[in-house]
């Protein structure tokens, strides 16, 4: 079979109007010394990354007992947002799975569907729009139907990008101004710090590529467009706010490949050399404080700054911070049309939920040609999400009945 047949326009994908279960979708880490370097095999795998260089960085897992934090905390965040839900009155499950280290998600998705739940609302641990960020987890989704053999059974959509979200980005605001007043109590004043934003880095190729067609540098965009808001909502609270830059941390592709920087630690070195006084870094690019937070800013962005006689300050993640899980149960309120804006219903609404940013918040469904990498795998979540499929031998009545539609672009 050459693949699902082009969709007329009326069959477009809709959000589903119910959801059984909340599926928390998150990228994996070790539980325990034994697994640090499969486990750096599974997040590496065919990208060629020498043995040596995975090495170095399971170096960093274990120097914290090889366990990373990454599971405690989804695990923390999967019981905090399921208790919110609940006390909102919505009595659903909020699931656990992870792309890259048990509980794997094709074996939560197995075992939702034993519990007779078809129909799963995805919230990624990651709040912005790119390949890395936003759209492999809708490939993750896509995988886990394939090889549960649930397509055309069970239904995985995903909740928008949210990285403009108050409750996202105001705990953010909350530690720069928590930061500032340390800073204060040991005579440094607000001109002689800087405030230095980190988010992952990513391939310029795929910064280049988030977002829709049109769009471009949407991954960028947003982390500005956040910075910018915590930098208002500081100044609103304080009456005076530090200066800041965006900065990136965690590369990992080879030196001939072009990535998105300054690097954190070139930015921090520099601040010196200008003459400020202190550095306080906050990572705005991640949800909780995971090993690259803990270990590329805690230690080695530290360190920088102590070799170059700056004051440190690293402020947290929002992690279960409960304006952050009050904002996401808000959003999965809303797309089960019981919260604020769920009266319009049509698939590519904005949000009244929302922007504290300058930019719209994202549609329900990624729109067409987001994010797209230079091989198409199979998605769920998207206005052409069919169009990942057409390489695959699978039945359109399937991939409609877990409510992948859309057209197939010539």
């Amino acid at each position: 079979m050459a693949g699902p047949a082009s969709a007329a326009p009326s069959e477009q994908p809709t959000p589903s109007a119910g959801y059984d279960a909340v599926l928390l979708a998150g990228f994996g880490g070790p539980e325990g010394p034994d697994d640090v370097l499969p486990f750096l095999r599974n997040v590496t795998r065919g990208r060629g990354v020498p043995e040596e260089r995975l090495a170095e960085v399971a170096e960093h897992y274990l120097a914290l007992g090889g366990v990373s934090p990454i599971n405690a905390q989804n695990r923390a965040l999967r019981e905090a947002l399921e208790a919110d839900l609940r006390r909102r009155g919505l009595d659903v499950p909020v699931l656990w799975g992870n792309r890259n280290w048990a509980p794997y998600l094709a074996d939560t998705v197995t075992d939702a569907h034993a519990q007779g739940l078809r129909s799963l609302l995805g919230v990624a641990t990651s709040a912005y729009s790119s390949y890395s960020s936003c759209r492999q987890y809708r490939e993750d989704f896509g995988r886990a139907l394939l090889e549960t053999g649930l397509l055309g059974v069970m239904r995985i959509d995903k909740l928008r990008p949210y990285y403009d979200l108050a409750g996202f980005l105001g705990p953010f605001a909350d530690g720069v101004a928590a930061a500032v007043h340390a800073a204060a109590g040991r005579g440094i004043a607000v001109s002689d710090i800087e405030v230095v934003f980190t988010t992952h880095s990513i391939p310029l190729s795929m910064a280049e590529a988030s977002g829709a067609s049109g769009e471009g540098r949407l991954y960028v965009e947003q982390h500005l467009a956040g910075c910018t808001a915590v930098g208002a909502m500081v100044r609103a609270g304080l009456g005076v706010a530090p200066d800041w830059q965006l900065a990136y941390q965690s590369r990992s592709g080879p030196p001939e490949i072009p990535w998105l920087e300054p690097d954190v630690n070139d930015v921090i070195a520099d601040l010196a050399a200008r003459g400020k006084r202190g550095v306080m870094v906050v990572p705005i690019g991640f949800v909780s404080d995971h090993v690259e937070v803990i270990w590329d800013l805690d230690t080695e962005a530290a360190r920088t700054a102590a070799d170059n006689g700056l004051w440190f300050h690293r402020v947290p993640t929002p992690g279960t911070h409960p304006d952050f899980v009050a904002g996401l149960a808000e959003l999965i309120l809303e797309r089960l049309g019981i919260g604020p804006g769920s009266s319009d219903a049509a698939p590519d609404r904005t949000h009244r939920i929302g922007s504290t940013t300058a930019l719209p918040a994202r549609p329900d469904l990624c729109p067409p040609g987001c994010c797209v990498p230079r091989t198409r795998r199979p998605t769920t979540a998207g206005a052409d999400s069919v169009t990942d499929w057409a390489d695959t031998d699978v039945d359109p009545a399937a991939l409609a009945a877990s409510g992948i539609g859309g057209m197939v672009r010539s």
